[in-house]
């Protein structure tokens, strides 16, 4: 399974590293890290330089793509080489996924037109005038679409998202491997 992890300048590295950490558990999850240009991607802080594998140009058709909140992410509401690329590899992905203020940027893309998504409480106002109907929940489905609220809700993103690709006792068998210890599998 080939995950896009989405990264622009200031993304928050939670929001990436933390799905990350759970998808890897998966021995089927070739990770690809994606940037409008392949190379170094500093976090919203400016410590953090993660090197991006890929370009947009480069991956195409993942399977599935997460998009990471941030700061950083506010310049690019707009910014149509960014929102063209989110809005082809939805196409094809079987999940788009985004955590905290990422849904901004799949919004921005006409992803969540008339669509209940979440995203950090504080930016719900700005998610609503981009057309989606913010919802107050830590993770929303709807259809091949995976919103995540805050920072650590992209671990039960991803938690979930094993769940329905692997099924519950992979989804378990990763938040063990973790030691994560909140969301659905807590008590499991």
């Amino acid at each position: 399974m080939r995950v896009a992890f989405l990264l622009y300048e200031g993304f928050t590295a939670l929001d990436w590293v933390g799905p990350y950490d759970v998808l890897v558990t998966l021995p089927d999850v070739e990770p690809l890290l994606v940037a409008e240009r392949a190379g170094p991607v500093r976090d919203k802080a400016g410590a953090i330089e993660v090197s991006a594998s890929h370009s947009f140009e480069q991956v195409r058709e993942p399977d599935v793509l997460v998009v990471p909140g941030g700061l950083g992410n506010r310049v690019l509401l707009d910014h149509e080489p960014l929102l063209a690329w989110i809005r082809a590899v939805h196409a094809s992905a079987q999940w788009t996924t985004s955590v905290c203020t990422g849904s901004l940027l799949l919004a921005a893309a006409g992803l969540l037109d008339g669509v209940p998504a979440t995203t950090h409480w504080r930016e719900r106002d700005l998610l609503a005038s981009l057309g989606a109907k913010p919802v107050p929940d830590r993770v929303v489905e709807h259809g091949k679409l995976i919103t995540a609220a805050g920072v650590s809700a992209g671990i039960d993103m991803a938690l979930r998202l094993v769940e329905l690709t692997h099924g519950e006792r992979a989804a378990a068998s990763a938040q063990l491997a973790i030691e994560y210890d909140h969301g659905p599998y807590a008590t499991r």
